[in-house]
């Protein structure tokens, strides 16, 4: 049992260092390739950031174990909107923003209804073609919002210069090495992180689904956890609503639509009925939420972060 934790640590260490290894890698010799600034944060940056679920993912399908697939995306997505945003506002309020109400929240709504319908009506399984739409969509999406951030008030190269992207290098060798060491990370990570997590559910005695929806969920939420609460305290929380939902429709439609094209993914019926169902309410719940006085204060904080509390100890028990 030890190892199997001192595995699932490790794991998750490198998954996210591979991940960032990653992305600093690609980023520069993106940049370097004068592709903008704004075009690689909305891609390079926002594929390279959700590659490890992706690899945890598809590492868990290849193995036989779909539950773990679908429970490590439908529990990042409720993970992000109730614990990380809930513990975002409990720390300070958050503002939102007019794109999150018109944009974010209709696509995010849209992509987890699209996946529920989807399992419920291809008698719970999500194969190549229904892989394929999730990615076409993907592209849809992205593709309308760097064009909609190109139009923005703002000049262009002072919303480049806001982007949080690595310097660029001037060293292909380091920039190639970058990649090479992500992808290597994200590989074995992946591995040692799902071979953790299915002997812990074996040990345990409870399904590879719980191990998913907790486990798996929690550890590759870290990263945007840490973030937020680091946002919180310094009172730079405005983007962190639109972000999360970005992170969730990623999860959907990239994560899923991936891992279907290369193995089908079969849906078990505890995670139709009750964790999809779970994550459909949330995603609703944050709409009114939202709305009110367009700002999320401590009581949204405390709502959000209890219906998590309470929906994992349901999971759990």
């Amino acid at each position: 049992m030890l190892l199997d934790i001192v595995m699932l640590i490790v794991g998750l260490f490198v998954l996210i260092m591979g991940g960032d290894f990653l992305v600093r890698g690609a980023s520069s010799l993106a940049l370097r390739a004068h592709i903008s600034p704004l075009v690689v944060g909305l891609t390079v940056v926002a594929f390279g950031t959700s590659a490890p679920e992706l690899l945890i993912s598809i590492k868990a399908a290849l193995e036989g174990s779909p539950d773990m697939t679908m429970g490590n995306v439908v529990g990042s997505n409720i993970c992000n909107l109730a614990l990380v945003l809930g513990i975002t506002a409990l720390i300070g309020p958050i503002n939102v923003q007019k794109d999150s109400i018109k944009i974010d929240w209709p696509v995010c709504m849209g992509s987890a209804l699209i996946l529920y319908f989807v399992v419920k009506e291809k008698d719970a399984v999500i194969d190549s073609i229904e892989g394929l739409v999730f990615i076409l969509l993907l592209i849809v999406y992205t593709v309308y919002i760097i064009r909609k951030s190109r139009k923005e008030t703002k000049a262009l190269r002072d919303s480049e210069e806001d982007l949080d992207l690595p310097e660029v290098s001037n060293n292909l060798i380091k920039d190639s090495l970058y990649i090479l060491g992500g992808c290597a990370g994200l590989y074995f990570g992946a591995d040692w992180f799902v071979g953790g997590a299915k002997e812990m559910a074996s040990f345990l005695g409870v399904s590879e689904r719980v191990i998913g929806i907790t486990v798996l969920a929690l550890g590759t939420s870290l990263p945007e956890l840490v973030t937020a609460i680091v946002a919180s305290i310094k009172k730079e929380t405005d983007l962190a609503l639109g972000n999360l939902m970005g992170s969730n429709i990623f999860n959907i439609l990239s994560i899923l639509g991936i891992t279907s094209i290369i193995q089908d993914i079969h849906v078990s019926e505890a995670i139709i009925h009750q964790d999809m169902t779970v994550m459909l309410g949330i995603t609703l719940l944050i709409l009114p939420l939202m709305l009110y006085k367009r700002r999320m204060a401590r009581f949204a904080g405390g709502l959000l972060l209890l219906i998590y509390l309470v929906y994992t100890y349901s999971v759990i028990s």
